[in-house]
Parts: C-alpha cells; structure tokens; sequence
C-alpha cells in the first residue's frame, strides 16, 4: 500500500531527513553541503523543502535559494530510503527528475546509506509494513 496522505510522506521521508541531522558523524557532514534541496513528490502530491547548511526540514531559512528540485512519486522517495532505488540509475531512466545542480545531489547519496536501516525501523515499529518494498 503506497503513503495514503502527503502528512505520511512528510513523517517519514521529512522525518528521516530530522534523524539525519541529529546524528553526530552525518549532520556536520551534511551542514557543510550547504544545499537546499526540494522534493516535489506525487501520488500524494506532497513538497517538502530540506535546508542542509541549517538543519531543517520543512522550509528554507530566509534568503536561502533552492539549488535544486527532484521530483519523483512518494513509492519511489520510499523505495530509495530502503535502498532499494539507485540514484543515478532512476534519474536515468526518468523516475526521478531533477531541476538545476545535480552534482551535490550525487554527493549526498552515499551518506544516505546509514540511514536506510534506520528508516526500515521506524516503519515496523510503526506497524507500516506495508511501505516495506
């Protein structure tokens, strides 16, 4: 069964952005990137804007300018955080689209890869496995 409503998309795809930047070794690590990056994900139709160089999840700080926007369906955000979808395989083939700088997005997806057993987590002990790809 696929996320019923954009506020699931946001608990746990937006969630597992706040775990990340409360984790000691990936936060600084992903602070220095200083990328805004945002989410235009459908089915729900769901945006969901992450700050990078501030920590945030939700909205950008004042000021702050989007350096890029991928867009994807809310499965394949769910897929990717179970490690279950190659980045630059998807962007490929047309299931993730992304607008403007590509390049730090590449460089974010390894450090994404400690937090796919953590995602996985917080689904079953949610009793969502039916996300579970």
């Amino acid at each position: 069964m696929p996320f019923a409503t954009s506020e699931e998309v946001v608990t746990y795809i937006g969630g597992i952005f706040e775990t990340a930047f409360s984790d000691a070794d990936l936060a600084p690590r992903l602070k220095a990137t200083g990328v805004v990056l945002r989410f235009a994900f459908t089915d729900p139709d769901t945006e969901l804007i992450v700050d990078f160089g501030e920590g945030t999840v939700g909205g950008a700080a004042p000021g702050a300018e989007v350096g890029a926007t991928m867009s994807m369906s809310a499965d394949t955000g769910n897929g990717y955080w179970q490690g279950k979808v190659n980045l630059p395989l998807a962007m490929a083939k047309g299931a993730i689209k992304v607008d403007g700088r590509v390049a730090p997005l590449l460089k974010l997806a390894p450090l994404s890869r400690k937090l796919y057993p953590v995602y996985i987590e917080r689904l079953t002990a949610d009793g969502r496995t039916d996300l579970l790809v």
